[in-house]
């Protein structure tokens, strides 16, 4: 059984949906939910599914990102995690933090990358005209949004679509991916998945 750390900034619906599909036969189970945002409501929601949580607040060390990432080690490191999801953890790693867990960690991004690597990525989208957009789940590496790809989902780009309008169909479809991605790659599965 894979022991699950999900890494979250803000809400983490992409977390409780990862959460919700860790069990029966699924290869992989929660152990931590780490946030570094003391104030982010996706703690209080993971605790009341009974995941363990943590946060490590990233502004009193201003710029200093390798003290940061040593305090985010402590939580993480204690859970023993075999695989670590990012979902939507608002901070970008150092390449020596990358470097520890190389191989064992995901992320989603809403785009279907190589596509609009970074912030924005619907505004983006709509002003080069796209006719489809969707997200990707890819194995973290040092160079930002740029790991191998696991996995892609895609959705139309409609005529009347805003950035607002078009996140919202692509977090649905972020919903499903992630959990299908996360169940194969937690078996040993890293071909990639198209939905």
């Amino acid at each position: 059984m894979s022991r699950v750390a999900i890494l979250i900034s803000g809400g983490g619906s992409n977390m409780l949906s990862l959460v919700a599909s860790m069990t029966g036969d699924h290869p992989a189970r929660p152990v931590l939910v780490l946030s570094n945002d003391p104030a982010a409501k996706g703690l209080t929601r993971a605790a009341e599914l009974g995941v363990p949580t943590a946060a490590v607040d990233h502004r009193p060390f201003a710029k200093d990102r390798a003290a940061f990432e040593a305090a985010l080690l402590h939580p993480l490191l204690a859970a023993k995690p075999d695989v670590i999801c990012l979902a939507g953890f608002m901070r970008i790693l150092t390449p020596d933090f990358i470097r520890r867990f190389q191989g064992r960690m995901l992320n989603i991004h809403p785009s279907l990358l190589p596509k609009y690597p970074g912030l924005h990525t619907h505004q983006r989208a709509l002003d080069a005209g796209d006719t489809e957009a969707g997200c990707t789940v890819h194995e973290v590496t040092a160079e930002l949004d740029a790991g191998p790809i696991l996995g892609q989902a895609r959705v139309p780009v409609l005529p009347d679509d805003t950035a607002d309008t078009l996140a919202a169909r692509v977090l649905v479809q972020e919903h499903r991916l992630y959990p299908a991605v996360l169940r194969r790659f937690a078996s040993g599965n890293r071909s990639r998945l198209d939905l």
